[in-house]
């Protein structure tokens, strides 16, 4: 009796099948630079991510009290009772964390320009999603901030100085 074989041609065929279909070990090494931009990549996304629907759940939690200012620590307390109050304080805890992250890794200067993205987002949610009214000094203040963003995000998140910048 003869042991099972395979057609050359057909192993051809499932070693390309395996290697379209992603399943087959590819030779590319992540190396620690690529996890590195990688894992800065996801920070920055998470803080814009988490601080945009952080406060916009807050604003809806807060539309739906009938909230009054008070010296009665008591009275804030029940502001917790609220749902997206607890949703949105909890995304705001990741977007600390992210933030964080993002400044035990890159310079302030890049950080907080990169993440102002969330307040062009938070605007666009709050027109579309809580009608507010968006004056146009208001947009063109976000057209700003966009710029802002745009021209950060070409920079390195960790600047380098050059031996005549580097102060004594």
């Amino acid at each position: 009796m003869k042991p099972f074989s395979v057609a050359p041609h057909r192993m051809l065929l499932a070693s390309q099948l395996r290697v379209v279909s992603g399943l087959a070990p590819t030779t590319k090494v992540v190396t620690g630079r690529d996890f590195s931009k990688i894992k800065h990549h996801t920070c920055v996304v998470l803080a814009i991510i988490a601080n945009t629907l952080g406060n916009f759940l807050l604003s809806v939690g807060m539309r739906q009290m009938d909230f009054q200012p008070s010296a009665a620590p008591l009275e804030y307390l029940r502001i917790f009772a609220n749902p997206w109050i607890d949703a949105g304080v909890l995304l705001l805890i990741v977007w600390f964390a992210s933030q964080l992250s993002l400044l035990s890794w890159s310079d302030l200067s890049y950080v907080l320009p990169i993440t102002g993205a969330s307040y062009v987002l938070t605007a666009v949610l709050g027109k579309v999603f809580l009608h507010e009214f968006v004056s146009i000094s208001r947009w063109l203040g976000i057209l700003v901030i966009s710029l802002g963003v745009v021209l950060v995000v070409g920079t390195a998140p960790k600047a380098k100085l050059g031996p005549r910048e580097v102060i004594p």
